[in-house]
């Protein structure tokens, strides 16, 4: 292990990183993202700052890939760790997607916050409400954001960079005990 690179992560390639990181926020970022009750943002509250913010914005990749930016907020709505996933992507260095992130919060949060199940989708709630146009645009937008990156995602390509320039509020601070064993 080299002394001026405690991280034995760092020294492998952007995949297998990614992996390291993903393994890292199985084991690290207990709870249910899904569930309302915030137990999950509190959880994941207690992690180093940059390993927190991609723990939240983990779920907003999820949702870029197989839904929108708008329904994001029908499945990961609660108030903490939308609060979360904005600082984590202001964190990662993401500004543009999280003023859609932002616009999609405004526009969702007060129809999903009166939303029965007789009312339907997001999709359908935003039609009714005469918001579906405004919707897109944002979607549209923040889908084309997602798309920027090297790799498969823009949000996965800012977690790696992050954790070459930042390892410490990834993986926590170094050690100086030379029995220390850094991930």
């Amino acid at each position: 292990m080299s002394t001026d690179q405690p991280w034995l992560a760092l020294e492998k390639d952007d995949a297998a990183l990614k992996v390291e990181i993903e393994q890292l926020l199985t084991s690290r970022a207990a709870g249910d993202p899904y569930s309302e009750d915030g137990s999950f943002a509190a959880s994941i509250a207690r992690l180093p700052a940059g390993l927190r913010a991609m723990a939240a914005t983990r779920w907003l990749d999820i949702s870029l890939t197989l839904d929108s930016i708008t329904w994001h907020f029908g499945n990961f709505g609660e108030r903490g760790l939308v609060a979360q996933t904005e600082a984590g992507l202001r964190e990662l260095g993401l500004d543009e997607l999280a003023h859609c992130f932002i616009e999609a919060k405004e526009l969702m949060q007060p129809l999903l916050a009166q939303r029965t199940e007789a009312d339907g989708d997001a999709y359908e709630i935003l039609e009714r409400a005469g918001l579906y146009e405004r919707a897109k645009e944002i979607d549209d937008r923040a889908s084309a954001l997602g798309n920027r990156g090297r790799g498969d995602s823009v949000i996965y390509d800012a977690w790696i960079r992050y954790t070459r320039e930042h390892p410490d509020r990834v993986f926590g601070p170094a050690t100086s005990s030379p029995d220390a064993t850094q991930i």
